[in-house]
């Protein structure tokens, strides 16, 4: 599981629904939390908070231009490669936290996902959970 230590800074809530705002590392991140409705409405703004997403939910883009609808995008730099047959499990270093992606080895090698090579990581907001620091 991905962790990214960070602060809230704004959340917007209707009925069992919420999207929370917060920065970590300088860049402000969105998730979407469905059934949380109770839970947050005790949270506020500069509540420290740990921002939580699978390995399986980040995407890996190069090059990448225009729009897209995905909220979070993370510019990373690859550090290692964990080729298997059909999955590949990359590490990344986003100012200077350690981030995790799995994806299909055919799109690591349709991408030449190597070391050294410069990434977008790519995080639905509903994919990204919330949860108060300790």
């Amino acid at each position: 599981m991905n962790q990214l230590p960070g602060q809230i800074v704004a959340i917007d809530s209707h009925g069992s629904i919420a999207l929370v705002d917060a920065v970590a590392a300088g860049q402000r991140f969105t998730a979407m939390l469905i059934g949380a409705g109770e839970e947050v409405a005790g949270w506020r703004p500069d509540m420290n908070v740990t921002l939580l997403f699978k390995e399986v939910e980040v995407s890996l883009a190069r090059n990448l231009a225009g729009q897209i609808s995905l909220r979070n995008r993370l510019a990373c730099t690859v550090t290692s490669v964990e080729q298997g047959r059909l999955m590949s499990r990359v590490l990344l270093n986003f100012q200077g936290y350690r981030i995790a992606s799995v994806i299909t080895t055919r799109s690591a090698q349709a991408l030449a996902i190597a070391p050294g090579v410069s990434v977008e990581a790519l995080i639905k907001a509903n994919e990204m959970t919330v949860v108060p620091a300790p």
